[in-house]
């Protein structure tokens, strides 16, 4: 397993929430499970660009972290279910606000992103 070199420094709240949620889809796996979407088949049909793997690794850490539960069914084929934990169920009002708010920004921040990727990345963009 991979163990990591040097470990995060964990100041302030957003830092804790940044080492949490860190990964391209736990938001959106989060949100899907939220609205009943358990199985992993089901939320790769949700995230169609995610990988099998990626999808595993990053349902792993959430269990890690304490925001969904796997409960593992003994039957054949096996058959593997997550759920939000009270304690994960308390992001989902801040997962909405933050989709509320793409929302009513989606024009422009689709411009923002279509010129990024179309003239590269400017040097004020990354610093």
């Amino acid at each position: 397993m991979y163990e990591r070199k040097i470990q995060p420094q964990l100041n302030c709240g957003l830092d804790l929430v940044g080492e949490v949620l860190y990964g391209k889809w736990k938001i959106r796996i989060l949100w899907f499970i939220s609205e009943g979407h358990k199985r992993p088949g089901e939320l790769q049909r949700k995230i169609p660009d995610v990988s099998r793997r990626v999808l595993n690794v990053q349902l792993k850490e959430l269990e890690s972290h304490e925001l969904v539960t796997r409960k593992i069914y003994p039957v054949m084929p096996p058959k593997v279910e997550y759920d939000l934990t009270e304690f994960g169920s308390t992001l989902i009002p801040l997962i909405h606000a933050i989709g509320l708010w793409g929302d009513e920004h989606q024009d422009r921040l689709r411009d923002v992103i279509a010129r990024q990727y179309a003239g590269g990345m400017t040097a004020e963009a990354t610093e």
